[in-house]
């Protein structure tokens, strides 16, 4: 969301901004609705102005029992023309606030400016990949063959793009979000929060959600919405609230099942758990003073490469180019997890910063101490990790010849000292 104040004096800066995302210039339309809002209201307050001394010279009119009935009637139809001059205010200051809310986030000046995913740069990776002496299988045939992943019967009681998981790798998904919730939270300072799977209207708005992905989202016949991601309740915690920076930063996290209806993917990934419409997640939220999001952005994305490095799965991360960052983003660390059933790396963990973009839609500020004034903060949100693709990840890079899955170390005093998983048998 926009100060339509900053745009005005910031057009040139606002446009190429937006040019970056491959946007086109929105400053002209948006000054010229901003200054037919301006001048309704100043109309409506000039007639209300003029309607007040009016009502002075009737009462002086009618106290020397002189005729006021020319004035009345102006009076009177004044009260229309305002009426029609607040109703024209009202009406362009919603177009305004209507078109601002569905405006991309600015990138900042370090992002590489691109049009997608080819755009993207790598900054850095970690570990090697192993060096199989057989054919490396994908997830799906690993488990699927296990006899603990079953899409069909997942079909059956839902629909496409759900999975049933048994036996060990139900307690693996189980485990993996228990250590990385035990790492964030013992090891990285965030606080962990079970927030409701359901949200309103309000809350989707606020971290910028709504309106523009509603047909990404699921909707309950009450009007809620399930969530797409921890991202959306933890950030709103703070929602309407003026914080004191005293308290800053605020780390949250959780695990929980996040639902998309992934519109617009028919045929991405049709097979196995990369792309479903339920998953888990651990995510990390962090509320900051302007000043300190920079930071928290690097910070936020090694807790989130750290988690990868002590189940010893090799990664890349890398930086999303303008044209490739999410909505409320202006600058994206994607780290992506190399899978050998694939032969390439997937995305497992998204860290951004949106500056003050969540903070101004929720309308939550920060104070320092013995000021008048309150600033917005900024919001910063990432994966940490992404549960089912991590499952992904530990069965392709730790699968054996025979088919079997070693248990990585930091997993196995959480899996009750297994340390091989061996074909599930269902009595």
């Amino acid at each position: 969301m926009y100060d339509i104040k900053w745009i005005v004096a910031n057009p040139d800066a606002f446009d190429q901004g937006l040019a970056k995302r491959g946007v086109e210039a929105l400053s002209q339309s948006l000054i010229e609705l901003d200054e037919t809002r301006r001048r309704a209201m100043t109309e409506a307050q000039s007639i209300q102005t003029e309607r007040n001394n009016f009502a002075k010279q009737i009462g002086i009119l009618k106290s020397k029992g002189e005729d006021a009935s020319d004035l009345i009637e102006h009076v009177s139809k004044s009260k229309q023309l305002q009426a029609e001059a607040e109703q024209k205010a009202e009406a362009a200051e919603l177009q305004l606030l209507t078109a601002l809310a569905e405006i991309p986030n600015l990138p900042y000046e370090d992002v590489p400016v691109g049009v997608d995913e080819n755009g993207n740069v790598v900054i850095r990776k970690i570990g090697t990949p192993k060096d199989f002496q057989f054919d490396a299988k994908q997830h799906f045939e690993i488990g699927e063959s296990l006899g603990m992943m079953d899409f069909d019967r997942a079909s059956k009681l839902a629909t496409s793009r759900f999975v049933v998981l048994k036996g060990a790798l139900a307690r693996m998904e189980r485990a993996l979000a228990a250590f990385m919730l035990d790492i964030h939270t013992s090891v990285n300072g965030y606080v962990e929060i079970n927030p409701p799977a359901l949200v309103n209207d309000k809350t989707l708005f606020g971290t910028g959600q709504l309106p523009k992905f509603a047909d990404d989202l699921f909707k309950t016949e009450d009007g809620l919405w399930l969530i797409p991601t921890a991202e959306v309740p933890l950030t709103s915690m703070v929602s309407g609230d003026i914080l004191d920076s005293s308290s800053l930063p605020k780390r949250y996290t959780a695990m929980t099942w996040c639902f998309r209806s992934e519109a617009g993917s028919a045929g991405r990934d049709t097979r196995g758990m990369i792309r479903q419409h339920q998953f888990s997640k651990v995510e990390m939220v962090s509320i900051t003073k302007p000043e300190d999001s920079d930071a928290e952005l690097e910070r936020m994305t090694a807790c989130a490469e750290d988690i990868l490095k002590r189940l010893g799965l090799p990664f890349q991360t890398i930086i999303l180019c303008s044209g490739d960052m999410g909505f409320g983003a202006r600058k994206t660390y994607d780290i992506e997890v190399w899978l050998p059933g694939q032969q390439k790396y997937r995305e497992i963990s998204s860290c951004s910063t949106c500056g003050d973009f969540q903070a101004r839609r929720m309308k939550t500020r920060m104070r320092e101490p013995g000021a008048k004034s309150t600033e917005f903060v900024h919001t910063l949100n990432g994966s940490g990790l992404a549960v089912g693709r991590t499952l992904i990840a530990v069965l392709e890079n730790y699968q054996m010849a025979d088919g079997r899955i070693e248990v990585p170390e930091a997993l196995r005093s959480y899996m009750g000292g297994l340390e091989i998983i061996e074909p599930f048998q269902d009595n």
